[in-house]
C-alpha cells in the first residue's frame, strides 16, 4: 500500500484549492483501502464540534454538518487522540446515529486523529457497509495517511486557505516569528522588486574579459551604496549594529572571494552564475555551523549575492517612492532594503524569510522597526490591504475589525510611553528599589565600537566574540592584526572591563581554510578542544589580546565549551606562558582575569572544584539550555521543547549561583536570558549581579530592575522553584509584570 499512499499524497499536494485537494483524497482513499466511505472532519476548537469538509459515500442534507467533542465516535476519537478500529460500530458504547449524515448503512468503522505537532486538527474516518474488522496494514495506511495530511492541512492554515471560525475579522491568519518586537497599523505594501539568487539559471559566457569588467562595475557600485546605507544611519543606529556593512565591504575587498568569483569566470560561466554559486557556497559553509550567531550569517552572505546581483542589472541604485507610511512586505529583509526606505515611511516589516537574529533584524530592532518574519501568507490576499504587525506574537492581521484595531492602538500607545520611560534611565546605574546595584554589560559582535548613548549606559564588555575575524579571512590573522582589532574594542570601554572569549572553532564553525568534517559537530572538536591541539594559535590570540591591552588593562580572558578540569589546567599554563612572553617584551600589561564559560553541564558538577583555579565564570544560557534539553532550537520539529524557563533550566541556574556565592566566585550571564525581562528579573531574584546582553535590550532591563526590589524577585524564585512546568513559571511573572505596570515589555500579542 505504501505506492498507493505516496499517490495520494503527491495527487494531493499538488492542488492548490485545499477543499478539492480533501475531495479528491476521500476518493482515493475508498478506492487504495477497498471501503465505501471516508470522511474529513475539521476540529473548531472556537466552537468545540468537528465539521464535515470531504466525503465520499455519506448522502446529507443541508449546507453544514458538524458533530460537538463530546459525540459519537467520531468525537471520541478527537478526545482520545487515538485511533479507533470497530467491526460493528452500533455496539460501542459511544456510538451516535445521526440522521443527518444518512450513514445508518455503514456498519465498520476506522477513525484515526490528524495531527499537528501535539494540535489535533480534526479527524480521518473510513466505513463499509458490510461489519469489518479492518487489519494491521489498513490501520497503519489510514494513520500515516493521516499524518501526511496533517502537514498540508497545517499548511493551508497558515496561509488562511481554510479557516473554521465564524469571525474571520479577528482570526490570526499569517503568524510567523517575531523578529523585532512593537506593533503597527497600516496598509502592506508587497515589494517585489529585488533580484533573488535562486533565480538565476546556468549559463556561460563567451567574453570572460566582458563579464570580469560588468562584476568589477557592479562590486564598485555596491561598495559605494553599503558607504552611503551606513553613513545615512551612522548617527542614529549603534555602530556595532551597523557593523553588517562594514562585514560586506570587507567581503567585496576580500582577494579569496574576488579570486573565487574570477574563477568561476575563466571557467566559463557568466557573471551573475558565478555570483550564485560562490556565495551560495560560502552562504552553506556558514550554514552548517551550530552557533546560531555565526549560522545566521549565511543570510548576511545570501544578502550580499543578491546586492551584487541587484547592481549586475541595475547601474544605480533604486529609489523607493512611498508617498505614506506602509508596512514593507519583501520576500527577504535585508539590510540594504531597511536603510533604503525612509524610516519615516516604514511602519513595519514583514518577511517571507529570514531568521530573528539575521543582522537584517538586528537592524530592524535597532531601528524600532516592528519585523516579522517567516510568514508564509498568500500576496494576493495582503498586498494594499490593511492590517496590523504584532512583533510580539509573530501575528500579522489582514483587514481587522475596528475593535481589534482600537485594541492595538491603545497597546501602541502604551508602548511608546515605555519606551520613552526606559530611555530615560539608560544613563543611570541599575539600582533595585531596595539599593542592589546590578551590573549591565553589552554582548558585543562585529564591530569594536559602540554609540556614545549606550556606552554611557552600560558597566562593560561582558562577551565579545573574537572568532569572527578567524572566519572571514582566507587564512590565520596575524598577531599584529589580530592586536589592533583586540585593542580597538578595549580602547572603546576605558576602565570597565571588557571580556573577550578565545577562539569558538571547530567542527561546528569550520574556516574555509580549515575544512573540518564530523557527524556530530554539536558534540565534537570544537572551542577549547581546538583552541588546545592547536598551542601555536592559541598562543598567537593570547598574546595579541594581552598586548591589546597594554596601558589600558581592562582585559578579562574567557574560555568557551570546557567539559573538564584538565582542559582548564592546559589552557591556563598557556595563559601563562603568553603573559610572561609578552610582559618579557616590557609592555605595560597585568595578568589579565580568566573565565570560562560554563555551558557543558558537567561543569555545573565541577564548579567547586574549579573555583581557586579562576577568577569568574560566565554562563552561556543558549548552549546550556539546549544540552540540558538535549534539542536545536532551530530545529522546528522539537523547537516546542526549548524552553529558557524549564524548570530545569532554572534549577541549574540557582544551583550555578549557589556555589559561586559559597566560593566568592564572580559570575555573569551572557545567554539571552540575560536580556530577557523575565530571565533578568529571576536570575536577580537567584542573586546574579552582571547581566550582559545585546544593545536593544539594556535600556528595557535597566528600567525594570530599577523598578523592582530583589527582596520581591526572590519570593519569585522560590515560587518558580517548585513548579514543575515553563509555562506556569512564565503565567506567574506575567501577573508579577501585570501587578506592577510591565506588562508591556513582555507582551505576547493576541493569541
Amino acid at each position: 500500500m505504501l505506492s498507493q499512499l505516496r499517490s495520494i499524497v503527491e495527487q494531493v499536494s499538488k492542488i492548490d484549492n485545499i477543499q478539492q485537494a480533501l475531495q479528491v483524497l476521500v476518493k482515493e482513499t475508498c478506492q487504495a483501502m477497498s471501503t465505501e466511505c471516508c470522511t474529513i472532519y475539521l476540529a473548531n476548537e472556537e466552537k468545540q464540534r468537528l465539521e464535515l469538509m470531504a466525503t465520499q459515500g455519506l448522502k446529507f442534507r443541508g449546507n453544514k454538518i458538524h458533530i460537538s467533542y463530546s459525540e459519537g465516535l467520531v468525537g471520541l476519537v478527537k478526545r482520545s487522540a487515538e485511533p479507533l478500529n470497530l467491526a460493528e460500530a452500533s455496539t460501542h458504547p459511544n456510538f451516535k446515529y445521526f440522521k443527518q449524515l444518512g450513514e445508518e448503512i455503514y456498519h465498520s468503522f476506522l477513525g484515526t486523529p490528524i495531527i499537528y505537532r501535539k494540535q489535533i486538527l480534526g479527524v480521518l474516518v473510513v466505513q463499509q457497509r458490510e461489519p469489518r474488522q479492518f487489519n494491521e496494514i489498513e490501520e497503519s495506511f489510514i494513520v500515516t495517511l493521516a499524518a501526511q495530511l496533517a502537514v498540508i492541512m497545517a499548511s493551508a492554515q497558515t496561509q488562511g486557505l481554510w479557516k473554521t471560525s465564524k469571525r474571520p475579522k479577528r482570526q490570526i491568519l499569517f503568524t510567523g516569528i517575531p523578529a523585532s518586537s512593537g506593533v503597527a497599523i497600516g496598509e502592506y505594501w508587497w515589494d517585489n522588486s529585488q533580484p533573488e539568487l535562486g533565480d538565476v539559471l546556468p549559463a556561460s559566457c563567451v567574453n570572460p574579459a566582458y563579464e570580469q569588467e560588468w562584476l568589477s562595475r557592479a562590486i564598485d557600485s555596491a561598495l559605494a551604496d553599503f558607504r552611503k546605507l551606513r553613513k545615512k544611519l551612522d548617527s542614529d543606529i549603534n555602530k556595532d549594529t551597523l557593523a553588517i556593512f562594514d562585514l560586506f565591504t570587507h567581503l567585496l575587498n576580500d582577494p579569496m572571494l574576488r579570486n573565487d568569483l574570477k574563477t568561476r569566470i575563466l571557467a566559463g560561466d557568466r557573471a551573475d552564475w558565478a555570483v550564485r554559486q560562490v556565495v551560495e557556497e560560502y552562504s552553506e559553509r556558514f550554514a552548517s555551523m551550530s552557533d546560531t550567531y555565526l549560522r545566521e550569517r549565511a543570510q548576511d552572505l545570501k544578502e550580499l549575492g543578491q546586492r551584487l546581483l541587484f547592481f549586475l542589472y541595475n547601474s544605480e541604485n533604486e529609489q523607493y517612492e512611498i508617498s505614506s507610511p506602509v508596512i514593507l512586505v519583501v520576500r527577504e529583509l535585508t539590510a540594504s532594503i531597511l536603510a533604503s526606505v525612509p524610516k519615516d515611511k516604514l511602519l513595519a516589516v514583514v518577511s517571507l524569510e529570514g531568521a530573528p537574529n539575521s543582522h537584517a533584524a538586528i537592524l530592524s530592532r535597532a531601528m524600532g522597526i516592528p519585523t516579522v518574519m517567516g510568514v508564509t501568507l498568500n500576496l494576493d490576499k495582503i498586498s494594499g490591504k490593511r492590517g496590523i504587525v504584532d512583533g510580539y506574537s509573530g501575528a500579522v492581521y489582514v483587514e481587522p475589525d475596528r475593535a481589534l484595531i482600537y485594541e492595538y492602538q491603545a497597546l501602541a500607545r502604551e508602548e511608546r510611553e515605555l519606551a520613552e520611560m526606559a530611555d530615560r534611565v539608560l544613563p543611570e546605574p541599575a539600582v533595585t528599589l531596595d539599593n542592589h546595584r546590578i551590573q549591565v554589560l553589552l554582548n558585543a559582535g562585529l564591530s569594536a565600537d559602540t554609540s556614545l548613548a549606550v556606552d554611557q549606559g552600560v558597566d562593560g564588555v561582558g562577551l565579545y566574540r573574537t572568532e569572527i575575524s578567524f572566519l572571514l579571512q582566507q587564512s590565520f590573522p596575524s598577531e599584529e592584526e589580530q592586536v589592533q582589532r583586540y585593542r580597538k574594542v578595549l580602547q572603546s570601554y576605558p576602565g570597565k572591563n571588557v571580556v573577550m572569549r578565545t577562539l569558538d572553532i571547530g567542527g561546528d564553525k569550520p574556516l574555509p581554510y580549515l575544512p573540518i568534517e564530523e557527524d556530530n559537530p554539536f558534540l565534537g572538536w570544537r572551542g577549547i578542544r581546538f583552541s588546545l591541539d592547536h598551542p601555536d594559535i592559541f598562543l598567537i590570540q593570547l598574546r595579541a589580546m594581552i598586548r591589546a591591552s597594554n596601558g589600558i588593562k581592562n582585559l578579562s580572558i574567557l574560555l568557551p565549551m570546557l567539559s573538564g578540569i584538565s582542559e582548564l589546567d592546559d589552557a591556563i599554563q598557556l595563559i601563562e606562558q603568553a603573559y610572561q612572553e609578552v610582559k618579557a617584551l616590557d609592555y605595560d600589561v597585568d595578568m589579565p582575569k580568566v573565565g570560562i564559560m560554563v555551558e557543558v553541564p558537567s561543569m555545573l558538577y565541577l564548579l567547586s572544584l574549579i573555583a581557586h583555579r579562576i577568577d569568574f565564570i560566565s554562563v552561556g544560557t543558549n548552549d546550556l539550555t539546549q544540552y540540558l534539553l538535549a534539542v536545536d532550537r532551530n530545529n522546528s520539529r522539537v523547537s516546542d521543547v526549548y524552553e529558557s524557563l524549564h524548570p530545569s533550566v532554572l534549577q541549574a541556574m540557582k544551583h550555578i549561583i549557589d556555589v559561586c556565592e559559597a566560593k566568592g566566585l564572580d559570575v555573569c550571564v551572557c545567554g539571552e536570558l540575560a536580556g530577557d525581562p523575565i530571565g533578568a528579573l529571576l536570575l536577580v531574584g537567584m542573586g546574579y549581579q552582571k547581566l550582559s546582553m545585546n544593545t536593544s535590550n539594556v535600556a528595557k532591563i535597566k528600567y525594570l530592575l530599577r523598578n523592582s526590589s530583589v527582596k520581591d524577585l526572590k519570593k519569585l524564585v522560590d515560587e518558580a522553584l517548585l513548579k514543575s512546568y515553563g509555562h506556569d513559571i512564565y503565567s506567574m511573572m506575567s501577573e508579577y509584570f501585570e501587578e506592577n505596570n510591565f506588562a508591556g515589555f513582555i507582551r505576547a500579542g493576541k493569541k
